[in-house]
Order: C-alpha cells, then sequence, then structure tokens
C-alpha cells in the first residue's frame, strides 16, 4: 500500500494537524485544507520543513462545488492514495449562536462536509483499482447522547456510512476504515467545561491511526477502554442507560 499522495481536511488544528505531520517526509505530497488560514499555513510550513510537498487551501468544506474542484485538481496531478475526511466541530466549536442554528451547522459540516469530500474521490480511485479512505467518527457515534445529541448524531451517520462503503469499495479495490476516537487535546476538546476522561496528546493519536490505516483495519477505535464502555453501553438495553446518560453535561447545541 503506497501512501505518496495525501489529502487531509480539518488539517489546520488537532487530528487533522497532527497525521499531516506524522506522514510529512521527502517523497510525500500532502494536500491540506482547512478553515483557520493562519494554523494552516503554519502546519503547512511545519510539513514542509520536515520533507513533504505541501498544498494547501483555506475553503469552507460545506461547499460541495468548491471542495470537488479541489479534489478533481489535486487528484488530476498527484492520484490520491489516501483521503482523511476528518474535518469536524462541535457544538463548543460551532460558529451560530442559536441552538437550532448549531444543530444545523454541525449536520452542514460532519456529515455533508464528510460526503462532499468522499464522493468526489470514488469513481477516480475506482478507475485506478487503488486507493484509501479514511472518515473521521467518534466513540460519541456508538449511542445518541443527550448532552451532544447532533454530535453523537452526526458521528453515528458518517460511521454507518464508512463501514457500509468499505464492504461495497472492497472489490474496486478500494479500502476504507472509519476512525472512532475518544477525546483527543484539540481546539474542539478545548471548549469542554467537564472531566474528560483518558484524553490523548494529538501526536499519540495520529500514530495510532496511522498504523491502524496501515494494517487496514475496518475501525480504527481508541483509548480501548474508552472503546469497551461505549460498546457496553450500546449494548445494554436502552432503559438501562438513559438515567446515566441524563446526567452527562450538555452543550448548548
Amino acid at each position: 500500500m503506497t501512501t505518496k499522495s495525501i489529502l487531509i481536511t480539518g488539517a489546520s488544528s488537532g487530528i487533522g494537524a497532527a497525521l499531516a505531520k506524522e506522514y510529512a517526509t521527502s517523497g510525500v505530497f500532502l494536500a491540506l485544507t482547512g478553515r483557520n488560514s493562519e494554523r494552516l499555513q503554519a502546519v503547512g510550513g511545519e510539513c514542509e520543513g520536515l520533507g513533504a510537498q505541501v498544498a494547501i487551501k483555506t475553503m469552507d468544506i460545506t461547499d460541495r462545488e468548491a471542495v470537488q474542484s479541489w479534489i478533481d485538481e489535486i487528484d488530476d496531478v498527484h492520484p490520491i492514495d489516501l483521503l482523511v475526511a476528518n474535518a469536524g466541530i462541535s457544538s463548543g466549536t460551532a460558529r451560530a449562536e442559536e441552538r437550532f442554528d448549531k444543530v444545523r451547522e454541525i449536520f452542514a459540516v460532519n456529515v455533508d462536509g464528510v460526503l462532499n469530500t468522499v464522493l468526489p474521490a470514488i469513481p477516480r480511485m475506482q478507475s485506478r483499482r487503488a486507493g484509501q479512505i479514511a472518515i473521521m467518527s467518534s466513540v460519541a457515534g456508538f449511542r445518541g447522547l443527550p448532552g451532544t445529541s447532533a454530535y453523537a448524531a452526526g458521528k453515528a451517520a458518517v460511521k454507518s456510512w464508512g463501514e457500509g462503503l468499505r464492504g461495497q469499495l472492497w472489490a474496486d479495490g478500494i479500502r476504507v476504515s472509519v476512525i472512532c476516537p475518544g477525546y483527543v487535546v484539540s481546539s474542539m476538546t478545548d471548549t469542554n467545561q467537564f472531566p474528560m476522561p483518558l484524553i490523548m496528546p494529538t501526536a499519540r493519536a495520529a500514530r495510532i491511526i496511522r498504523r491502524g490505516l496501515q494494517r487496514n483495519k475496518s475501525r480504527i477505535a481508541f483509548p480501548w477502554p474508552m472503546h469497551f464502555l461505549v460498546w457496553l453501553m450500546q449494548a445494554l438495553p436502552i432503559g438501562w442507560t438513559d438515567p446515566l446518560f441524563r446526567k452527562l453535561p450538555k452543550n448548548p447545541e
């Protein structure tokens, strides 16, 4: 499996930035996009310092036509080996102020943004019968969470879609993995005003993700105690777990 041409969305901070630096080395081309131009340029500069060739694009991932145009432009010159649909927001990082507006923005970025990124790349990878797609979900996607319902629902949607897509594209030679992290240090988690158990540095998370992608794992979920806990909560009758989840801290969606 070659990963010489890599496209990462949401690369201006958090896991996206850490993944860019994890893959940055001589002979690798990185196409990076994000909403924050200053931070994106800083990440691109670090990756170039590590020897990678870098192209950056400040862009709104909800702009379907702009995303498709950019992916076509990149793939025409540097056929994409690995596409990481990472861009995402939580209610704490959404820009809108009204509760219902935040719900719509979370779905627009976390669901439509993933579709906008992945769908244009599929026919191109199919024509080459090669390529790898990584979709960023979350352990929050294993069960609806009253404290952050829109975020959990969006992550559940892309998790389910990615898992189905893996089987759908297998015969085309395209590998698909779904990534389900727990709490990872980022601008997203920086806004949380509650305890975050087992929170992990971004560099460590990026190493775990890279190893999982190299092994073509269908689901890359970490840390394992958090993964086990959400799996157990999903398996238990919802009536048993509702009283517990009602006590979780709530974000103003």
